[in-house]
C-alpha cells in the first residue's frame, strides 16, 4: 500500500500541552533551513538567548534552549549540577516532582522528600523544617507550576528559604514561563527549565534553560564527569556561547529554533506583564463558564494556575467518552488526569496562543453540549 502525505486535522488544543501554534510561528518554521554553524543562524541564536533572558527575567549568561523537550531540560539541570552523594530537598505535590526525585536518584544524589497533597502548593513550612533537619542539603528542587494538578507554588518564598541555608535551587517552569509571573534574578533562582510547547506556543521539542553564576561555578568545579555527554554544559556551551566561531557539538534543530525565536518575538511585542494578565483574565472567564456547568476546580483559588485548569469530572460522567466526543465532534482536545488523578479530573489548558476568548467560549459550549447528552 502506498503511503501519501500526512495532513493533520485542524484541532483546538486546550489540553496540558502542546498548545495552539500561531500561523506566524508556523510560517517561521517553514523558512529555508540554514546550516547549524552558518553565521546568519548563529546571529539568530544570539537573539534567541536575549529573548529568553527577557522571558525568564534574568541576566544569566548561561541562558539558551536545549535541543530536546522539557524533560531533557530537567535532566540537563540535574546531571550538570549534582554529583554522587549530594543531598537534595525535593518537593513533590504531583507527577513532575516525582520525576525530579527520579533524576536525583539516577545522578547518585540523596533525595529528601517533602510531600504535599496533589492539587496543593508546596508548603514553605515543610521545606523550612526539611532544611532544619538536613542543613547539609546542597539543593532545593521544586515545580513552580505543577502541570499534573494546576497548582502554583510560591517560588520566591521557597528560593529565599534555600538561600538562608546556602543551597541552590532547581526549578521546573515548564508550564509557567510566559503565562505566570516568573522572575529568575529577583527571586534568586539558580537553575530553571521550561518547554517550548506550553505558554510560549512554539512546536514541542525545545527546552529553554537558565543557570545563575553560582550554578555555573558549581558546574565548573565538578569533580566527576557529567553523566550525559549530550547534555554536558561544558560541551554544549561551546556551541551556544562565545563570539564568532562556535564549537560544533550537535546539529541543532534549526527550523524549530526559528519558530521559538518567532514566538518569543511575539511575547516581547505583547509584553511579559500583558501576557501574564491575559492568561489570568481568560482563566476567570473559563472559571465562570465551568461554574455554570457545575464543574469545580481541585486547586484552592489562591494556588491556581490560570493556564492549567484541573477540574473534577462530574459524578456519573465517563471521562474518556467525553474527551473522545470533544475530539471527534468539535476537534477540541482537553487533557486527562495523570497518576493519582487519572479518571478523576480533566486538565483544560489556556496557554499562549490558545489563551483567547474564542477558545474559552468554544470549550464551555462544547462541554455543555456533550455533557447534556
Amino acid at each position: 500500500m502506498a503511503i501519501s502525505s500526512f495532513h493533520p486535522p485542524q484541532r483546538t488544543l486546550m489540553g496540558p500541552g502542546p498548545s495552539d501554534v500561531s500561523a506566524r510561528v508556523l510560517a517561521a518554521l517553514a523558512r529555508p533551513t540554514l546550516g547549524h554553524l552558518d553565521p546568519a543562524f548563529i546571529g539568530m541564536m544570539d537573539e534567541l538567548k536575549r529573548l529568553l533572558q527577557y522571558a525568564f527575567q534574568t541576566e544569566n549568561a548561561m541562558t539558551f534552549a536545549v535541543s530536546a523537550p522539557g524533560s531533557a531540560g530537567m535532566e540537563c539541570c540535574f546531571v550538570n549540577l549534582l554529583e554522587p552523594g549530594d543531598k537534595v530537598i525535593v518537593c513533590q505535590n504531583g507527577v513532575f516532582g516525582g520525576r525530579m526525585k527520579e533524576n536525583i536518584e539516577r545522578c547518585g544524589g540523596i533525595p529528601v522528600l517533602v510531600e504535599d497533597p496533589w492539587g496543593r502548593a508546596v508548603d514553605p513550612d515543610k521545606v523550612e523544617a526539611a532544611f532544619g533537619a538536613n542543613p547539609d542539603a546542597k539543593f532545593l528542587a521544586f515545580v513552580h507550576a505543577e502541570t499534573s494538578t494546576g497548582a502554583c507554588s510560591d517560588a520566591q518564598t521557597l528560593c529565599a528559604i534555600a538561600k538562608r541555608y546556602g543551597a541552590l535551587t532547581i526549578v521546573d517552569a515548564v508550564t509557567s514561563l510566559g503565562g505566570s509571573p516568573l522572575k529568575v534574578d529577583e527571586w534568586g533562582i539558580d537553575a530553571i527549565y521550561s518547554g517550548s510547547q506550553k505558554c510560549l506556543s512554539a512546536p514541542p521539542g525545545l527546552s529553554p534553560v537558565s543557570f545563575s553564576d553560582a550554578a555555573a561555578e558549581v558546574i565548573r568545579q565538578r569533580k566527576t564527569k557529567v553523566q550525559s555527554w549530550f547534555l554536558d554544559l561544558s560541551l554544549v556551551m561551546g556551541y551556544w556561547a562565545g563570539e564568532g566561531k562556535r564549537a560544533y557539538h550537535h546539529t541543532a534543530p534549526v527550523n524549530s529554533l526559528y519558530a521559538l525565536h518567532e514566538s518569543l518575538v511575539m511575547l516581547q511585542e505583547e509584553g511579559l506583564e500583558a501576557s501574564w494578565q491575559r492568561h489570568c483574565d481568560l482563566h476567570q472567564q473559563l472559571k465562570q463558564g465551568l461554574a455554570e456547568l457545575g464543574i469545580e476546580f481541585i486547586v484552592p483559588e489562591g494556588d491556581r494556575l490560570p493556564q492549567l485548569n484541573a477540574v473534577t469530572i462530574p459524578a456519573g460522567v465517563d471521562d474518556a467518552a467525553v474527551r473522545a466526543a470533544l475530539l471527534a465532534d468539535y476537534n477540541l482536545e482537553i487533557g486527562a488526569g495523570l497518576g493519582a488523578l487519572a479518571g478523576k479530573v480533566w486538565r483544560i489548558g489556556l496557554m499562549g496562543h490558545a489563551a483567547n476568548q474564542r477558545n474559552v467560549d468554544y470549550c464551555v459550549a462544547a462541554l455543555r453540549e456533550v455533557l447534556s447528552r
